[in-house]
């Protein structure tokens, strides 16, 4: 069997504060379902954090109307660093996280409403689609943009992430990467120039190369139907140099620290990332604890060196107060679980 993505299972944010982020991304994106929460040492990823384990304290929460997850992440052996420059539109790594939203138009006035931090006014994107920017309270931009697939109910207007907006250096070179590793075959848009819709972000008023990327072939495996389809937006800023996001600094340091895929097939998908030259270069090898949940998991580097996660799922809660959790290793990996098995997991929904 081929590997084959479930879609993008969570954008990893590394901040100051789990507990307080976790709060504020309840309220703001209605993602209040904590799949696991567990303090620990993070001690596979050597390559990105200086060579030692670090001791970290970690939160997968989802949103049940569907899309991804965030994994919000905060070091407790050493404090978590900012870039030391403010990064800007076309710098290479994750710059923007696509949140989904029912009623772009309607989110924004009730963001507004709320007194968040807009960054934008509501503006239109290249396609015509309503769209605008708005900060965390710790600096990492969000965009929202129209929701194509929803899963379950919630009062929020939004569901979880549905792509990123990434910095690049080559755009064929990166369009290559991401259509023949993750499926994004489908080019939306190609434009150049100088943006109405960027002008209120940092460098937004650069002229910058953009693309579009979608994947024709729905998504398959376990959250399929949860995770639902994707998007990502390549940037390539012209005219400059672009700096490395994370330029001297440690994976789990401040901002958006990695994206993350579900996958079925492990081994499969390291002989084709092997074959398109992007080696693994972290591996959990076999089934890694993460408390409440396990799985298998792995990264590799886009053409920039930002961090593309994967995770073969073994093991997820689904109602904690009986310490009922499903065994994914049991189960035909290409067959979505049944909606009301996950579903059931609004019973672990955290309320404020």
């Amino acid at each position: 069997m081929s590997y084959s993505i479930a879609g993008i299972q969570q954008i990893g944010i590394g901040i100051p504060n789990a507990t307080d982020a976790f709060a504020w991304y309840r309220r703001a994106f209605g993602m209040d379902i904590p799949v696991f929460e567990e303090a620990a040492e993070a001690a596979l990823m050597l390559p990105y954090t200086g060579g030692e384990p670090r001791k970290r304290h970690a939160i997968l929460a989802i949103n049940l109307k569907g899309g991804g997850g965030f994994e919000i992440w905060q070091y407790t052996s050493r404090v978590a660093q900012p870039a030391a420059f403010q990064p800007a539109l076309g710098d290479l790594g994750i710059f923007c996280t696509r949140m989904k939203s029912v009623d772009v138009c309607l989110s924004f006035e009730q963001m507004k409403s709320r007194k968040l931090s807009l960054v934008s006014r509501l503006v239109k994107d290249p396609s015509g689609a309503d769209t605008f920017f708005m900060n965390d309270p710790y600096g990492n931009i969000f965009q929202l943009v129209k929701g194509n697939d929803w899963f379950g109910k919630g009062k929020a207007l939004t569901g979880g992430p549905v792509g990123a907006m990434i910095g690049v250096s080559d755009m064929e070179r990166s369009v290559a990467f991401y259509g023949d590793i993750l499926g994004y075959d489908t080019v939306v848009y190609d434009k150049t120039g100088s943006f109405s819709d960027l002008q209120a972000l940092p460098g937004g008023k650069e002229n910058v190369r953009r693309v579009l990327l979608r994947h024709s072939k729905p998504r398959s495996g376990a959250f399929s139907r949860l995770l639902g389809s994707s998007e990502l937006e390549l940037i390539q800023v012209q005219g400059r140099t672009p700096r490395k996001i994370f330029e001297n600094r440690f994976w789990g340091d401040l901002g958006f620290i990695h994206l993350c895929f579900d996958i079925n097939n492990m081994k499969d998908l390291q002989k084709h990332c092997e074959l398109k030259g992007h080696p693994f270069t972290v591996d959990s090898s076999n089934s890694f604890d993460m408390g409440e949940a396990a799985g298998h998991f792995s990264y590799i580097e886009d053409p920039d060196g930002t961090l593309i996660e994967f995770v073969e799922t073994h093991k997820i809660p689904v109602l904690k107060q009986i310490g009922w959790h499903l065994d994914l290793k049991k189960r035909d990996p290409s067959k979505p679980l049944s909606d009301w098995m996950l579903k059931a997991m609004k019973f672990n929904r955290v309320k404020d």
